[in-house]
């Protein structure tokens, strides 16, 4: 993909603080308190607060994200950085530029956030951003596993007794059973190892067709797959090796 097809802009409305909580006053030193001329420690050395506190703190607002909000974020900057996306957040209310932005970008949006691909497809609103909705708007090339895909022809009347084996199989993800030349077709993954499609015909061979009620089957192991689908295996893994420091053979968050 092109860079440009990379980049995602996520723009999120935080709300502005009202606090009065105590803020260090401007030119007063850093965790000590100020020293009046001769070094001696007096009163005058204690900064007060009055009015000048309160035009401080209104020329410095403190903006917050509803948790609702930031929840989104982390997902969608997890899945940008687990896919090799680029991600922008902009903030329209700390950028100070809410109506040029929803003329520009986010014409018609009612909640935040909102999240806009390079095709103008968009999440809108909280409820939007499911695992399943953000891996749309962010295809990705399977690494670290191989998927394939078999077709089965079994014994007539014999489906119960083979979907029960075939569900018992760790490698079979799903199953759609059909009508025509082909019974069954089954979508295999794999982690990727040396042997490449020869660990897939050799579990093809030995479980699948060592099932009585199979009479013949046929499979196909692409040679490259992009996937909308989410929390792939690999993007586990690569979650569950950072979590755990990392290390060699740790997946690589971008291309």
């Amino acid at each position: 993909m092109s860079d440009a097809t990379r980049q995602l802009t996520l723009f999120v409305r935080s709300k502005k603080a009202v606090t009065t909580f105590y803020r260090p006053i401007q030119g007063a030193t850093t965790g000590s308190a100020a020293v009046p001329p001769g070094g001696a420690m007096g009163t005058s050395a204690t900064p007060t607060r009055g009015a000048d506190d309160a035009e401080l703190i209104a020329d410095s607002p403190v903006y917050f994200l509803s948790d609702d909000q930031a929840r989104c974020a982390a997902l969608v900057e997890e899945f940008a950085r687990r896919r090799g996306y680029d991600l922008k957040v902009v903030d329209i209310e700390r950028a100070g530029r809410l109506e040029r932005m929803v003329a520009e970008h986010l014409k018609g949006v009612q909640t935040f956030p909102v999240l806009l691909a390079p095709n103008g497809r968009r999440l809108e609103g909280i409820d939007a951003f499911t695992e399943e909705a953000i891996a749309e708007l962010m295809p990705t090339e399977l690494k670290g596993v191989v998927r394939a895909f078999t077709y089965l022809k079994v014994r007539g009347g014999q489906f119960d007794q083979i979907r029960a084996q075939l569900e018992s199989l760790a490698p079979v993800k799903e199953m759609h059973f059909l009508t025509g030349d082909w019974d069954v077709f089954l979508v295999l993954e794999f982690r990727e190892s040396a042997a490449g499609k020869r660990q897939v015909l050799d579990f093809v061979t030995e479980k699948i067709r060592g099932i009585p009620e199979v009479i013949d089957t046929s499979t196909l192991v692409p040679e490259w797959s992009v996937t909308k689908f989410p929390l792939l295996t690999s993007e586990r893994e690569a979650s569950r090796a950072a979590a755990s420091g990392g290390g060699p053979g740790t997946p690589r968050s971008a291309p």
